[in-house]
């Protein structure tokens, strides 16, 4: 890939430049590339401690990953629907969903293949087999993952047209006193390439539905239908008007609220059709127990 050095990141050291700009890549990982002489400047190799220079163009190599086989682990899971082509897990609050670095083990997918053996689809490979979509690591509730190419086929698709339909709780800080819809497209964040933003370069259609389910002293406890799937999409249109979620470190306050380093929000309706049968399926989970203690905290309602 060739990155082309604007004057606003002009002067920035070459390692972390490549770091927050190229996906999924660690500073750590992005020395090894220039290491392994895969970046190069005017056809030459450069260095790690190099400075970026307006204008200046690099040329990134990115080697094929090798994906590391996955080991089944017998870990609990609270299913909530499953027959021979899906499965829908009411997933904990702090359970990675799929390995990634930092999280090779105890995710959904190890638990997923203790529990289904070769019965997951392989669309996303040996790192991702069955998920068909996924839900933040401090986010809890529901996710569908398929036991079979044409389920996951079928499945993605719903997803693209909206015929899956996806309703979480959140608590957010401020008064949500009317229902309302934020359509704000959203994409990675120039700086920061752990965020997401409102309105950056690349950005994708966003859009999310929003009504107020009860009113306290400064909170509110809302319900969001997700119309897309954006990474971090409720979590970044919340705090875009101005309502973060509690406990959201990243995109709300830098402290943690009523107990909680994570955002309090939960996946609680999922709704599909069967890719077998046709049947529209609609489940449901209650609300966790952290979600509750964190109601609890706010005091009596208002609204």
């Amino acid at each position: 890939m060739a990155l082309k050095i604007e004057a606003e990141i002009s002067g920035l050291r070459l390692d972390a430049f490549l770091a927050d700009k190229i996906e999924n890549l660690s500073r750590n990982a992005a020395q090894k590339l220039i290491e392994n002489r895969l970046v190069l400047c005017d056809g030459s190799p450069v260095k790690k401690s190099d400075k970026t220079s307006e204008g200046k163009i690099y040329e990134v190599t990115i080697p094929q990953a090798q994906e590391t086989e996955i080991v089944p682990q017998d870990i609990p899971l609270d299913i909530v629907y499953e027959d021979d082509d899906v499965i829908v897990v009411n997933k904990s609050r702090g359970m990675v969903v799929h390995p990634a670095p930092g999280h090779s083990d105890g995710t959904l997918v190890n638990a997923l293949m203790f529990h289904c053996g070769d019965s997951l689809s392989g669309i996303n490979g040996a790192i991702r087999p069955g998920i068909v979509h996924r839900i933040d690591m401090d986010t809890s509730g529901l996710i569908i993952a398929a036991k079979n190419d044409f389920a996951h086929q079928a499945l993605a698709s719903q997803l693209k047209d909206h015929t899956l339909s996806r309703i979480y709780e959140a608590v957010v800080y401020g008064a949500v006193k009317e229902p309302g819809t934020v359509n704000a497209p959203i994409g990675r964040h120039p700086t920061d390439r752990k965020r997401q933003a409102v309105g950056v370069k690349n950005s994708r259609e966003a859009i999310t539905h929003y009504e107020p389910v009860a009113l306290y002293n400064g909170y509110t406890h809302i319900r969001c239908r997700l119309e897309t799937g954006r990474t971090h999409q409720i979590r970044v249109h919340m705090a875009h008007i101005g309502h973060p979620i509690v406990g959201d470190l990243v995109y709300g306050r830098k402290k943690p609220d009523k107990g909680l380093s994570g955002q309090c929000l939960h996946a609680k309706c999922l709704s599909f059709i069967h890719p077998t049968t046709g049947e529209k399926i609609t489940l449901e989970c209650d609300l966790p127990d952290y979600f509750k203690a964190v109601l609890s905290r706010l005091g009596p309602r208002i609204g």
